[in-house]
C-alpha cells in the first residue's frame, strides 16, 4: 500500500467532515487536535498512518496530561484522533487502527456547585428589572424545581401556596410548596405576563412557551452580569438543597420536594453542605 503522508490526508479528512455536515466548531476543534497529534508524531519521525502504533497514541495522551490538559480535554482530543484513524481505514489509507484499544483518561465527576448567599443575592439584584427571569430564578432557588419543570409549568397547576409538577418520563407527579418570596415573585410576573392562549406560565413576548434553552441562555447572561459566570442554572437547584440541609430540613421532605427518586441521592448533598446529621425540620428554608 502506497503511503500517503498525514499532511496530505488531513485536508481530505476535514473536507469529508464538511461534506457530512459537521458543525464549523466541531471541524475547527478536530483540525486543531489533529494538527497537535501530527506535530507530535512528526517529532518522532512518523509521517504516515502505518508507521503509528498503539504506544504512540498512548504516549501522546499521557504527554497531554503532563502538560496540564484536563482529562476531559484529553478525552475530547482522543475522540478526534480515533475518528481520524477510523476514517483512514474506511478510506483504505491504513490497514490497522492503533487507536482502537487506547483507553480514555479517567474523568472524575465534578462536585456540584452552589451559590453563597452573597452570590444569589447578587443574581437577584441584576434580575430585579426582569420579572419573568426574576420569577424563574426565585422559583428554582425557593423550590429546587428543575429548569425543565419550570419551563413546563402550567397555569392550571398553580395554587395559592403550591404548584403541581405533572408526571413526566419516569418522574411521578408531586406537589411543591411555594414560600412567600417565590409566590410574590411569581405574582409580579403574572401581572405582566403577555396575553396568550398558551397553557404555560412562562411565555415569550409573542406568547409562545419559553423554551429551556432560552431560559438557560437568559440566566447565563445574568450570571455574567452578576459577576458569577462560574455558575449555571442547575447550580440554583443545588443551592436550594444545600441551604435547606444547612437549615436542618428533614431529609425525606427535601427529597420529596426536589423529586429525587432515592433518598440516597439527597443524602449525597450532606457532605457538600457540611452537615453531619440531617435535621427534622418540616418547614422549608426561605433563601
Amino acid at each position: 500500500m502506497a503511503q500517503i503522508s498525514f499532511q496530505s490526508l488531513l485536508p481530505t479528512f476535514i473536507q469529508d467532515l464538511e461534506k457530512k455536515g459537521r458543525s464549523p466548531s466541531t471541524i475547527l476543534a478536530y483540525r486543531a487536535d489533529l494538527e497537535q497529534l501530527l506535530e507530535y508524531l512528526a517529532n518522532k519521525a512518523k509521517a504516515a498512518p502505518d508507521q503509528v502504533v498503539q504506544a504512540d497514541i498512548e504516549t501522546f495522551r499521557d504527554t497531554l496530561l503532563t502538560q496540564k490538559y484536563t482529562p476531559k480535554s484529553v478525552s475530547r482530543k482522543l475522540n478526534a484522533v480515533k475518528t481520524f484513524f477510523r476514517w483512514l481505514i474506511s478510506e483504505k489509507h491504513s490497514i490497522s487502527n492503533p487507536t482502537e484499544n487506547v483507553a480514555h483518561p479517567k474523568i472524575e465527576p465534578a462536585l456540584p456547585k452552589f451559590l453563597s448567599p452573597i452570590e444569589y443575592r447578587a443574581l437577584r439584584d441584576v434580575v430585579r428589572d426582569d420579572p419573568r427571569i426574576g420569577a424563574i430564578v426565585e422559583l428554582i432557588l425557593q423550590t429546587g424545581m428543575r429548569i425543565s419543570e419550570v419551563a413546563n409549568m402550567k397555569l392550571v397547576n398553580l395554587r395559592d401556596s403550591e404548584v403541581v409538577v405533572e408526571a413526566y418520563a419516569t418522574q411521578p407527579q408531586r406537589t411543591v410548596p411555594l414560600n412567600k418570596p417565590a409566590k410574590e415573585s411569581l405574582d409580579e410576573y403574572l401581572k405582566e405576563r403577555p396575553k396568550s392562549d398558551s397553557p404555560y406560565v412562562f411565555v415569550s413576548k409573542n406568547g409562545k412557551p419559553l423554551a429551556v434553552r432560552n431560559i438557560r441562555a437568559a440566566i447565563d447572561r445574568y450570571m455574567q452580569k452578576a459577576e458569577i459566570p462560574q455558575y449555571s442554572v442547575n447550580d440554583l437547584r443545588t443551592t436550594f438543597v444545600v441551604e435547606n440541609l444547612k437549615e436542618g430540613v428533614d431529609l425525606v421532605l427535601l427529597s420529596q420536594v426536589v423529586g429525587h427518586k432515592r433518598l440516597s441521592t439527597t443524602e449525597r448533598y450532606l457532605d457538600l453542605a457540611g452537615v453531619k446529621e440531617p435535621g427534622k425540620k418540616q418547614t422549608l428554608a426561605e433563601l
